[in-house]
């Protein structure tokens, strides 16, 4: 096929035999010296498709993790919705007693029952926040959803606080020295 180009490009007048010649005889010598070197024949569309299909790999495989990591968050988020639906106690009525607590920097307000609201304050129970609904759960579960997502918590009094301030209650009675039990 090359002949036949050759051919054409001399009956145009485009190319002189010389010339014609001088390419034949420079491409003869290249692939000589290509084999004589044991040279592959560099292919410039065969290194440009290489480096596409690498680079559309390497897009695929960051799609892939984006993908991955946006699944395992829908997949966290559902278990904090399924934490808290089947570990939420009944919330009180307007009867009960209120709750206030910050959220965002606002003061919102539950009302809950007397055992839930000490349950509270002393850090037995905390508030999580699913959309714009607040729960109270146990403690354990509050843990729980703190490992997965912390944001939901919107509150866990610590319990060890309440101990520290019984203890600083009887830090000003003085105990005898020679008391026998």
């Amino acid at each position: 096929m090359g002949n036949a180009l050759q051919e054409q490009l001399l009956k145009a007048g485009l190319v002189d035999k010389n010339k014609a010649n001088r390419a034949k005889s420079q491409k003869h010598k290249k692939l000589k010296q290509q084999r004589n070197t044991k040279e592959g024949v560099v292919d410039e569309a065969k290194l440009m498709a290489e480096k596409a299909i690498k680079e559309k790999a390497e897009r695929d495989k960051a799609l892939n993790l984006k993908r991955n990591e946006e699944a395992q968050q829908k997949a966290v988020i559902a278990q904090i919705k399924q934490l808290i639906d089947t570990n939420r106690l009944p919330k009180g009525n307007g009867d009960d007693q209120v709750y206030n607590f910050e959220d965002q920097k606002s003061v919102k307000r539950i009302f809950v029952t007397k055992d839930i609201h000490d349950g509270l304050t002393r850090g037995k129970l905390a508030i999580v926040k699913f959309d714009t609904q607040y729960d109270v759960v146990p403690a354990p579960v509050s843990d729980k959803i703190k490992i997965r997502d912390e944001k939901y918590i919107i509150l866990r009094n610590d319990p060890s606080k309440e101990d520290e301030q019984d203890d600083d209650f009887y830090a000003d009675y003085q105990i005898p020295d020679d008391l026998m039990w």
